[in-house]
């Protein structure tokens, strides 16, 4: 878990960049002489602008190495290693809404080709749902249909509804990192920054219920890293364990009591829980609360925890 980055620390990384950093959250690994060398950054910039590089290098020591072996067909060569090592017989690699949403995506789609060799799938928000639904519900087999697969992502959470096939899906502006810098801005949030948080995100779910039949759907899964953390804390886990998680079904009782424990705890007892992603200690109080008001307006009594998601949909697809 990295350490919170102090003033001095960032203003060396603005030394190191040439610029103001941007949203660095901590310090992912500092470099023989104590200086930064890794920064972890927030999934979303403050101002919404998507920034999918989690762990960041700013040392210009370890950013010219890396950019040597990047420029080297080392990168190809080892793809292509691990390709054959794994007999790999068909590649899909799909870039999503961060990717759709940049205007200068180009220059990452000619980047990836130029050190992987393989060309990136920019998906659009329906095929994005479609490989979502299908990574969480192939293993139910149909059981417990209709559906209502829920994924809480950083800008918005998706809701997708179906049987076999989806029906119906939207997407809402009420993703974790969103609503934390939107409303939820300070360790533990004010009852007046909750009450503001819990009308933002309950005017979304009302709009997405009013094209997606969200209280029809016999099972409620619930996808990515809000809900199994969530799910985490509601099995008194010590530590994240995926073969316990994925699967297990959370009642609406827990799930509001969970959301509830996240509200009222500093960001240091957040971090010291050992299933806790160092990632999702500043996001998941407002993670969690999107989960709970879901689940209130639904009526679920419960949801799934799916560790299975749009990867496995990519996979499941490709095996056909």
């Amino acid at each position: 878990m990295g350490e919170r980055a102090s003033d001095e620390d960032l203003s060396a990384i603005q030394t190191q960049l040439g610029r103001a950093p941007r949203d660095v959250h901590s310090i992912a690994y500092r470099c023989p002489c104590s200086h930064p060398a890794v920064v972890e950054t927030n999934p979303r910039l403050s101002d919404g602008t998507p920034f999918p590089t989690f762990y960041y290098a700013t040392c210009p020591n370890l950013t010219a190495a890396i950019s040597t072996l990047e420029n080297s067909p080392l990168m190809e060569e080892m793809n292509e290693r691990l390709i054959k090592k794994r007999g790999v017989q068909a590649i899909r690699f799909c870039a999503t809404s961060a990717t759709r949403d940049a205007a200068n995506r180009e220059l990452f789609i000619d980047g990836v080709k130029a050190i992987l060799g393989v060309e990136p799938e920019v998906i659009s928000g329906e095929q994005e749902a479609e490989l979502s639904f299908i990574g969480a519900t192939y293993q139910l087999n149909q059981i417990g249909a209709p559906y209502l697969v829920v994924d809480i992502g950083g800008g918005s959470t998706e809701f997708v509804y179906g049987i076999n096939t989806v029906e119906a899906a939207v997407s809402e502006n009420i993703g974790c990192v969103r609503m934390s810098e939107r409303h939820l801005n300070s360790s533990p949030p004010s009852k007046a920054q909750i009450d503001l948080a819990i009308t933002d995100i309950d005017n979304a779910i009302k709009d997405a219920a009013s094209r997606v039949p969200i209280s029809n759907a016999q099972t409620f899964i619930a996808v990515a890293g809000t809900a199994t953390t969530v799910a985490a804390a509601a099995l008194g886990l010590d530590r994240y364990d995926r073969d316990l998680i994925h699967l297990a079904r959370i009642s609406a009782e827990k799930t509001h009591q969970v959301c509830q424990n996240f509200l009222g705890f500093e960001r240091s007892e957040i971090a010291s829980l050992g299933y806790m992603h160092p990632g999702r200690v500043d996001v998941i109080a407002a993670g969690s609360l999107v989960l709970s008001r879901i689940m209130a307006l639904s009526g679920a009594s419960e949801f799934v925890a799916s560790e299975s998601d749009i990867l496995d949909g990519m996979a499941l697809l490709l095996a056909k």
